[in-house]
């Protein structure tokens, strides 16, 4: 079972979902979680199945004392590259929910320091601390009903299952069928990084 960080102090935990993807945004989720907050269920969101994580983010929600999901999409990632849109999406999150915590915990090890406010990042932090994974949960299942949505548009690249992620039959799609708007282009689409015409 998962624990809380701290409970003497306003924790916000923040994560992002989508970083490796070729297709579609950086989604980064933050929350402050109650000091009585438990679940025996909530973990790491890759390691649920897809109801756990739907059943999880509605009791999140509802729960939760705030919280905030920030999509930052493909043009801004190639513009500032995905690991400053990765923070920044976190940051942004942050900087919206209703209370202002006093700490700040980030899944991974990479973070900038944010309105002075003290922060750690934790290496695996969604398989440690409650309020780690419920942003992974967050997260996820926001950035995955996007990739949902814009599957219709493009059903091709086959996003309902992949996510946009850099499977074999992904690749095997642009290579087919070339990139689309959602595609980021700053990245290594191809192994051989084939020269699209845009």
């Amino acid at each position: 079972m998962l624990k809380a960080y701290n409970k003497n102090i306003i924790v916000a935990g923040t994560d992002e979902a989508g970083r490796g993807c070729l297709a579609g945004p950086v989604t980064a989720a933050a929350v402050i979680l109650p000091k009585r907050f438990k679940n025996n269920i909530l973990n790491d969101s890759k390691v649920l199945s897809l109801k756990k994580r739907n059943n999880l983010r509605d009791e999140i929600q509802s729960k939760s004392l705030c919280y905030s999901v920030t999509h930052i999409f493909m043009e801004e990632i190639d513009e500032i590259n995905i690991l400053n849109a990765s923070i920044k999406a976190m940051q942004v999150c942050i900087e919206k929910l209703s209370t202002k915590p006093e700490h700040i915990i980030v899944d991974g090890n990479r973070f900038y320091p944010f309105n002075d406010i003290p922060h750690e990042c934790i290496v695996k932090g969604d398989g440690k601390f409650l309020s780690i994974a419920a942003v992974s949960v967050l997260a996820k299942t926001y950035r995955d009903a996007y990739m949902e949505e814009i599957h219709e548009e493009f059903p091709m690249y086959n996003w309902k299952k992949n996510k946009g992620y850099p499977t074999k039959e992904h690749r095997e799609a642009i290579k087919e069928h070339g990139i689309t708007k959602y595609h980021r282009k700053s990245f290594k689409l191809l192994p051989d990084q084939l020269k699209f015409a845009f």
